[in-house]
């Protein structure tokens, strides 16, 4: 299962923290165990018959989940969330029925659905087009929500999620740092050294009678190492509306801003609410300004479907006509601009688009289409049915710690409810015990993966990746399933 294992991608996996893109010591080890040279090529085909190899390599991840989104048809939500007005979700134990079969710390692993927008701005020499390609990849961090009504479990204090992927170019590492109130940590890496990505989620959720509202704490931070360049900027804030009857839709709201501390040129993106009749439903519009405030151009589109830009003075003439009543033209994506705006053309979805489109505007992203039995899967993407995929092996380099072997979770997605439930009462009983006895003890827990600390762009507090998860010494890890 090792000579798989590295052919499939987990190779990276034992780079030490301060590689340099070689294969490190435990690399060779392996290789040595297999007889395998550790820098020859991959091969093609099938492996002993049993998985997909692309020619790359690189394993197919699955298009679908081992069993249908079950229904919630039978179950009142307002039986549960009538005691619960006006307060912190994050303490109310739900019933499993209100989730989906992902755990929040794979829910932030979505964030790399569209890294190659990372690659973009790592790419491109001129600030201005880093920053277009920045504010696009932050509008499309929070796309993979559209339609997710699932509530992801709550990560365990302990928890922690892994996600390599050589074919995307990144590698990925989160841990549940705080449980009250409950903080989720990351860090993500690009295997070319090219990038770093990380930062400390803290969603404050609350109902408010018709509507679950998550409301983002912390802060995200992306640095593009050629460049020496840092951009942080917190995400909008998401509400559920109709949780009590009617169909639950949900919209993004908030003024999201990107800082790029080495220019200190900002984009402020504005994430409109709906309004009274729906006409600003998903809409974003903002600007991207130099240090001096002169607006260097506009940013318009929807975060369900897709961002372009132009120069102001093209969108100030473009709103002046339109509200004189001029003619509107509305987009008609064809092959020839999707290829000559994305090199990724193959991944973009032949939608049609309901963003006005102003002539000479420049596509920055588009959504990935979603897989056509998407809805009886929680709505997911590709990219997120992958995420809790476990293959015969992977037991034994992951940590124990980790999201794919996590009880609940497992057998909600097998579509064992009845089971799901019960293990999920049990790990949070397990955990409520374990907090009494470090209590009884007077004993602090220690996370594992990270520490707090001051972020060195925004001098707020922050969590920080202390190193050495990739070199897979997982003997001090916490029991927590």
């Amino acid at each position: 299962f090792l000579r798989k294992l590295l052919r499939y991608g987990f190779c990276t996996g034992f780079d030490s923290d301060n590689s340099s893109g070689d294969f490190s010591e435990a690399n060779h080890k392996v290789a040595e165990m297999l007889d395998l040279d550790p820098h020859q090529s991959n091969r093609t085909g099938k492996h002993n018959g049993e998985t997909e190899i692309q020619e790359n390599g690189i394993k197919r991840h699955r298009t679908s989940l081992p069993a249908p989104m079950f229904s919630r048809s039978d179950f009142s939500v307002w039986s549960i969330l009538k005691k619960c007005i006006g307060l912190e979700l994050s303490k109310i134990t739900m019933p499993i029925v209100f989730n989906e079969p992902l755990s929040f710390l794979q829910r932030i692993t979505e964030y790399m659905e569209h890294v190659y927008l990372i690659n973009k701005a790592c790419s491109h020499a001129d600030p201005l087009e880093r920053m277009q390609a920045v504010a696009a990849f932050a509008v499309s961090a929070v796309a993979s929500q559209w339609e997710r009504t699932g509530k992801p479990f709550n990560p365990l204090l302990g928890e922690t999620y892994e996600l390599t992927r050589e074919d995307l170019g990144f590698r990925f590492i989160s841990e549940q740092v705080s449980h009250h109130p409950p903080i989720s940590a990351f860090y993500s890496e690009g295997l070319n050294k090219d990038f770093i990505f990380h930062g400390s989620i803290y969603p404050k959720l609350k109902f408010w009678g018709k509507s679950i509202e998550a409301e983002p704490r912390g802060t995200i931070t992306l640095e593009l190492l050629k460049h020496n360049e840092a951009y942080t900027w917190t995400n909008p804030t998401c509400c559920v509306h109709n949780v009590i009857i009617g169909k639950l839709w949900l919209e993004q709201y908030g003024t999201v801003e990107i800082v790029n501390h080495s220019t200190g040129d900002k984009c402020v993106l504005n994430f409109k609410p709906c309004g009274l009749f729906g006409k600003e439903l998903h809409r974003v519009e903002g600007y991207i300004q130099d240090k001096n405030r002169k607006k260097l151009c506009v940013i318009y589109g929807k975060w369900t479907e897709c961002l372009w830009c132009t120069d102001p003075t093209t969108y100030e003439t473009y709103k002046k006509n339109e509200k004189r009543g001029g003619e509107q033209k509305k987009m008609k994506p064809s092959e020839d601009v999707i290829k000559s705006e994305n090199d990724e053309a193959d991944d973009m979805p032949e939608v049609q688009d309901t963003v006005q489109f102003i002539p000479g505007s420049k596509l920055l992203w588009r959504i990935n289409c979603r897989p056509p039995n998407s809805s009886q899967m929680y709505n997911f993407t590709s990219f997120a049915v992958s995420l809790n995929e476990l293959e015969k092996g992977m037991e034994a380099i992951l940590a124990p710690t980790d999201c794919r072997l996590r009880p609940d979770i497992r057998n909600m997605e097998n579509g064992n409810m009845d089971v799901a439930s019960k293990e999920k009462e049990r790990l949070e009983e397990k955990q409520r015990a374990a907090r009494k006895e470090r209590a009884k003890d007077e004993v602090e827990w220690h996370t594992r993966w990270f520490h707090q600390g001051t972020n060195p762009y925004t001098g707020t507090s922050d969590w920080l990746y202390s190193g050495g998860y990739f070199d897979r010494n997982f003997s001090d890890c916490p029991d927590i399933y």
